[in-house]
């Protein structure tokens, strides 16, 4: 198989280098998008070349890279800046291998877009919002980083991201957006989130989000229960938590339910844990889901998604999870017959893990021979906590109701 030629060109101006001359006179196939073949002189190309534009899916024009390569065909493909950043030569190496690739970079649109704002790249986090439909990866990464560069397209926009943070409250950023880099008609704009309502932007642009000032909570596991907006006392308290969190065993990419979440501290707590992954903190009560997303403005756990509405219902939109949280739904007598932990169990990923808060010995048992008859394997924990509380000048210990943590793993 003839190595690919994947060939950077200067963000903006789009120029060629030495490199790509000498590619292109060799070349019999040209591949890239429409914009960077057109910045190609006529007169670089070899007499009789194609030129393959990208332009819709790319399974087709992989097999046509793929099937040139292998007759022994000379190809390049054209990148913009840096081909291995947010670039086509992730996709080759995967399609192609990496031992059949020949990459020549040149300056990415970040290192450009930095030195504009004098900022050190090495320190920034990066996301690309190209296709998706959701924005998860940025949510994790506004909870972790300072500086943060938000590639985009015309769907996703900078208006578009000023309003994703703004939903979740993250007005702790401030946005820069920097518009056709290395061109003559480059524009860096410093812009308030609710300004970019309704404004429009050149298509090549890019967002950087810089932090303003600390969540006043940190995001952290072991928070205590005073910090959380809690209602009549709804929330699983801190010793209970930690367990609870360490028996749902949350890896860094699960997607996690926390179904009626009252307060949002575990789903909070998971999402420290989740850092790659989602939350869904599903909670029936407006008073209660409004709770929660103060809670999560508070200590910044901007991955955690609020979802309003009664289970089981709610959850048919919702990605299936990796790893489930019951803290309330199975006591009292009018939820008996639900629903909720059979569609619970359904949707759990294969060596998922679900975990069952209760204090309720129905609720227990009705979970218990639930599991017992999917034959999975289950165990049982009851812990009851004490706390210092203060009595007379001195200290004493108050007991905490006992609580069974019922979990399980799905085959």
């Amino acid at each position: 198989m003839e190595p690919v030629k994947v060939i950077g060109l200067a963000p903006g101006t789009l120029e060629i280098t030495r490199v790509a001359r000498v590619a292109l006179a060799e070349a019999d196939l040209v591949v890239g998008g429409r914009r960077l073949l057109d910045a190609c002189p006529v007169e670089s190309f070899k007499a009789g070349a194609e030129q393959l534009p990208i332009s819709g899916p790319l399974p087709p024009i992989m097999d046509a890279i793929r099937d040139r390569a292998v007759l022994g065909g000379k190809v390049v493909v054209l990148a913009d800046g840096d081909p291995l950043f947010f670039g086509i030569g992730k996709r080759l190496g995967e399609e192609l291998g990496v031992e059949n690739l020949l990459v020549e970079p040149n300056v990415s649109t970040m290192q450009v877009a930095s030195a504009r704002l004098g900022l050190p790249w090495q320190e920034m986090d990066f996301v690309s919002l190209h296709g998706r439909e959701d924005y998860s990866p940025l949510y994790a990464a506004l909870v972790r980083a300072d500086l943060i560069a938000v590639f985009t397209d015309a769907t996703n926009t900078p208006a578009e991201v000023a309003r994703a943070l703004l939903e979740r409250g993250a007005d702790c950023f401030s946005m820069t957006v920097l518009e056709d880099l290395g061109t003559e008609r480059e524009k860096v704009r410093l812009i308030p989130l609710p300004d970019t309502w309704g404004m429009d932007f050149a298509p090549l642009n890019l967002v950087i989000l810089e932090r303003l000032y600390p969540p006043e909570i940190e995001l952290t596991l072991g928070i205590h229960d005073h910090f959380y907006l809690h209602q009549k006392n709804l929330i699983t308290k801190l010793p209970v938590r930690a367990a609870g969190l360490a028996f749902l065993n949350v890896q860094p990419d699960s997607t996690v339910w926390d179904l009626g979440a009252g307060s949002g501290a575990v789903s909070i707590e998971a999402s420290h844990l989740a850092r790659r992954g989602r939350v869904f903190a599903v909670e029936r009560h407006k008073t209660r889901a409004a709770m929660i997303r103060e809670n999560i403005r508070r200590t910044g756990a901007w991955l955690v998604d609020t979802i309003l509405g009664e289970t089981p219902d709610c959850l048919e939109e919702l990605p299936d999870p990796d790893r489930i949280f019951i803290g309330g739904g199975l006591g009292g007598e009018a939820n008996q017959e639900s629903a909720l932990l059979k569609v619970a169990c359904d949707r759990l990923k294969p060596r998922g893990r679900i975990v069952v808060h209760t204090i309720l010995l129905d609720s227990l048992h009705l979970a218990k021979d639930y599991f017992k008859k999917l034959g999975w394997h289950f165990g049982v924990t009851q812990l009851q906590a004490s706390a210092t509380d203060s009595l007379a000048g001195d200290l004493r210990f108050k007991a905490q109701n006992p609580v069974f943590i019922l979990w399980a793993e799905k085959p």
